[in-house]
């Protein structure tokens, strides 16, 4: 039957053995590759079996759905904590200067207290030999409808930054 064929019968006995060879050697290659992955299998259920494996899988799951609400409950705190900061007094500008020229020193003082919004108040206390007088005027928006002293305006625009 190899009489035949249209070619040398040896060259096809030397093209199996090649084919043979390559194929041991892919053979050898994927048993290889698999005694890594049974190592890698071995080593992460060592020690394991299925019920405590399923236990530590649902116990990951229960520590996911904590941290969620935590998560959520944390985020709930930082919108509670922002709007209190912005409603709080921030922006400061405090003037002191002599109220009455030749009597005494700079006790009278002026101090501007503005929230994120620039509104709040702006508090003057006049120091005098008589006593001492503190006013009181609102501020909205970084303006006044009173008008303001120099003092005043100066601590006014000091809180606002200018």
């Amino acid at each position: 039957m190899l009489n035949n064929l249209l070619f040398d019968p040896a060259y096809l006995i030397i093209g199996l053995a090649v084919l043979t060879l390559a194929l041991m050697i892919l053979t050898l290659v994927c048993f290889s590759q698999y005694r890594k992955l049974y190592r890698r299998y071995d080593m992460f259920m060592r020690g394991k079996d299925a019920e405590t494996l399923e236990d530590i899988i649902l116990d990951l799951m229960d520590e996911a759905v904590v941290r969620q609400a935590t998560d959520k409950e944390s985020r709930d705190q930082l919108k509670s904590l922002t709007r209190q900061v912005r409603a709080s007094y921030q922006k400061i500008g405090i003037v002191k200067y002599n109220a009455f020229k030749g009597m005494g020193g700079n006790l009278s003082f002026v101090i501007a207290l503005l929230d994120d919004n620039n509104s709040g108040f702006i508090l003057n206390s006049v120091h005098s030999r008589e006593g001492c007088y503190l006013y009181m005027k609102d501020v909205e928006k970084g303006s006044t409808d009173v008008l303001l002293g120099a003092e005043e305006k100066e601590a006014l625009e000091r809180a606002l930054g200018y």
